[in-house]
């Protein structure tokens, strides 16, 4: 059994147009062309755009996605690791909903504030064992017992102002303007900032490797699309990427 090109468009809340660009650029071929010239996908090939779309919505760029696809020839591993992550971040939102939904009755009602849930679902702890790795121990045990000490009012403070920056660097990505230029070395300067108020991050620490530091989260920014993913995806991460490294060649 197979389908065309508009059922499968519509099927999948995508465009005939997008399937044929897949199709251009090597990531999804169609099955077979019929007399009529119109395309027609098997059920194969459907894995094939489910597994496309779910990378997409990591924020990776269709570069990245054909690499991907390559080296993970295991369809069934791959879809079952990409499972475990969905279901990771399902639990998570679902937590956070919780967590607003209180807050707004709070809002609405006796204005008394339970501290202790307003953050569940925010989790700061998910990059544990990564921080870790790369940075040591005593690294993160200082920035947890930072993030720990936070009153609710300031936890909420850092948050607006780390979505705030991850907005204006899309905002600037999107715009065309250089990372050399005035405007994203402001963003740049910004960026270097907020990481030196991290303890335990080279940073923050008297003859830390900061540009090191620097220039190797904005190669990690392009390479993992969770992080990509606050920058507007890879564009946007490598857009960070390079003008950090311009950053931090004239300044640290």
């Amino acid at each position: 059994m197979d389908w065309s090109i508009q059922e499968i468009a519509k099927m999948a809340g995508t465009t005939s147009r997008t399937l044929r660009h897949y199709d251009d650029v090597g990531l999804l071929k169609p099955s077979r062309i019929g007399h009529n010239g119109y395309r027609y996908y098997d059920g194969p090939a459907l894995v094939q755009l489910q597994r496309i779309l779910l990378l997409r919505e990591l924020g990776l760029g269709l570069t990245a996605i054909a690499e991907v696809l390559r080296r993970e020839t295991d369809t069934a591993k791959a879809l079952t690791g990409h499972l475990v992550w969905l279901r990771q971040e399902q639990e998570r939102l679902t937590r956070q909903i919780a967590s607003v939904q209180q807050t707004i009755e709070s809002l609405k009602g006796d204005g008394k504030y339970m501290a202790k849930d307003m953050f569940d679902g925010f989790d700061h702890t998910q990059y544990k064992d990564e921080v870790e790795q790369r940075w040591g121990k005593g690294a993160y045990a200082a920035s947890d017992t930072w993030w720990r000490n936070m009153s609710p009012e300031d936890k909420q403070q850092w948050q607006e102002r780390v979505r705030a920056l991850g907005a204006d660097w899309i905002s600037a990505s999107k715009s065309g303007t250089a990372p050399d230029s005035q405007v994203a070395q402001d963003l740049a300067r910004r960026h270097v900032e907020w990481l030196t108020g991290i303890p335990g991050t080279p940073t923050a620490a008297p003859g830390g490797d900061v540009k090191g530091y620097v220039t190797g989260l904005g190669e990690m920014y392009v390479a993992d699309p969770r992080f990509a993913a606050n920058y507007g995806g890879e564009v946007g991460a490598a857009y960070v990427r390079d003008a950090l490294r311009v950053y931090a060649d004239k300044n640290l």
